[in-house]
């Protein structure tokens, strides 16, 4: 303990000069980098309260005035050790906090919405930095967790203080074809039991609308606000930019009556057909295509290939259907509607057929399986579904929600994509316009909103028209049959972009074992910027 005083009280009896002629230039060089950083910072964020730290940072490389690491001379071992894990979690936690917050994060992809383009499995390095780093919203919450705390269930951030939106200077900007991650616009609301349906939707499904979700806390849980930055992040691809009007006409995308290119990897959803012949696991995975996308689980708990047989298909889901001719006359009646749906007829059976997701590569080499007949497009229909509680409603349904389009995910739109400083009317359409831009309105620029009476009443004042704040997107995912996305739930806001992937960095396949290729070595740092 004496030597530990003695060298205290030597380094504090220095003086100024003292100090400054002490400092190594390792030191100097330290402190010069780290005064370099946080001008840059403050020149790129506006954050001027950052340049108060440079004098701390002069004092802890340079003056010493302050004993910043006073344990590291203390005689006591494990107090030394333990403050040593202390700094090192300490420093690592805020080094984490800066990087993740303003630089780069690391996304991980959860579902196949974007495949072949992006793979469920791989791990993706985001630049926060390519559309402008958008800066803290909610500024106090925990690194690496976007809005639960692992093992605890809890919130990793607390509601206040909430910052206002602003974006500092990138190095471009949303260009069409983009893949995007953003966080998750109708994900403002949710149902904690049911967190991977959007309230929205939920609210639509249930006779009793939002009433019924507040107040069924066994079925739904607790109804949940979360703040933009803490809202689940998704990743699509940007299809529609902001003042554009998009449209989808038999699965190809229309922008201002033009149509754009399609993704090279996208998918669509086919019916597959074979002679009777069971398509095999080997061609399943030369494909690449995913067990979820092919197999079930059987009643022994075993995942099996998922087909049908067409012919016993159609006499299970119409079992009065021609009941009462005779074999051959009830075969020629099935056939005809078989072959009118698009099936093929091999003899006396129409074999058997998967629904699976391909891309036109994928499906040009099963067309040429010498067990695989026919191959087309599989159509979605628009039915009037009862659900759980008896509400009738068009099945499945589109943004808006809450206006009769009978848009579906192959014909979808006209729509208006809200571009700042651009104003709609409401002179015409309003049923519609309201049904389109009022969750924009309301929840994304923060107005409160009514409509009655046939008028829009904007912040209590009855309103003609209405000009938007912000910019909006419209995203899509690659693998189009299968995707939840702005044709389901409506436009991303600028205020939720969060960033551009850059590559991959690490790509795992869910399917295979650690020694059977489950590391797509193929994959790894592999750009993942506009695949």
């Amino acid at each position: 303990m004496g030597t530990t005083s003695n060298q205290n009280n030597s380094s504090a009896k220095k003086s100024f000069k003292e100090r400054l002629s002490g400092a190594t230039r390792k030191q100097w060089v330290k402190f010069l980098l780290i005064t370099l950083f946080c001008i840059a910072f403050t020149i790129w964020t506006g954050y001027y309260l950052v340049l108060l730290l440079i004098p701390l940072f002069f004092d802890s490389y340079i003056l010493k005035f302050i004993p910043w690491a006073f344990w590291k001379t203390s005689d006591n071992g494990p107090f030394r050790k333990f403050m040593e894990w202390v700094d090192a979690i300490g420093f690592a936690l805020i080094a984490v906090y800066i990087i993740n917050t303003f630089f780069f994060q690391n996304y991980q992809i959860p579902s196949s919405s974007l495949e072949k383009s992006l793979l469920v499995g791989d791990f993706l390095f985001v630049s926060k930095m390519s559309y402008g780093t958008r800066s803290p919203m909610t500024p106090l919450s925990f690194p690496l967790a976007q809005h639960t705390l692992p093992v605890l269930d809890c919130k990793s951030y607390l509601d206040k203080p909430q910052l206002k939106y602003q974006r500092f200077a990138g190095f471009g900007t949303i260009e069409r074809g983009n893949i995007v991650v953003f966080n998750f616009p109708a994900g403002d609301t949710v149902a904690l039991n049911m967190q991977q349906a959007d309230y929205y939707s939920l609210c639509k499904l249930d006779a009793r609308g939002r009433e019924g979700l507040w107040s069924d806390k066994a079925r739904y849980g607790e109804i949940v606000y979360r703040p933009v930055d803490r809202r689940e992040n998704y990743v699509k691809r940007c299809m529609g930019l902001p003042g554009e009007t998009l449209e989808i006409k038999d699965d190809e995308v229309y922008i201002n009556g033009v149509k754009v290119a399609d993704p090279e990897d996208m998918q669509l959803r086919y019916f597959v057909q074979t002679d009777g012949t069971a398509i095999s696991e080997q061609v399943f995975d030369e494909l690449g295509i995913s067990q979820d996308d092919y197999a079930v689980m059987n009643e022994r708990g075993q995942l099996s290939a998922n087909y049908f047989d067409p012919l016993n298909e159609l006499r299970r889901a119409n079992p009065l259907l021609n009941k009462s001719l005779p074999e051959e006359m009830k075969y020629t009646s099935d056939s005809l509607q078989l072959t009118q749906l698009g099936f093929v007829a091999k003899g006396k059976t129409f074999g058997l057929v998967y629904t699976l997701p391909l891309t036109k590569q994928m499906v040009e080499t099963l067309k040429s399986k010498p067990f695989v007949i026919n191959i087309f497009k599989e159509k979605e229909r628009i039915e009037r579904r009862e659900t759980a509680d008896g509400k009738i409603i068009d099945y499945p349904f589109y943004y808006p929600i809450n206006y009769p389009t009978r848009w579906t995910r192959d014909a979808y739109g006209p729509l208006w994509i809200p571009k700042k400083g651009e104003t709609i009317t409401f002179d015409k359409d309003v049923d519609y316009k309201v049904a389109a831009y009022e969750r924009v309105i309301k929840n994304y620029e923060n107005n409160q909103f009514d409509y009655k009476d046939g008028k829009v009443y904007i912040n209590g004042q009855q309103a003609d028209s209405y000009t938007f704040k912000f910019d909006y997107y419209f995203m899509m995912g690659d693998n189009r049959h299968n995707s939840a996305d702005s044709r389901s739930w409506g436009f991303v806001p600028e205020d939720h972009i969060v960033g551009q992937p850059l590559f991959v960095w690490l790509s795992l396949d869910k399917d295979k074992g650690w020694f059977n290729g489950k590391i797509r070595w193929n994959r790894i740092f592999t750009s993942a910027k506009k695949k």
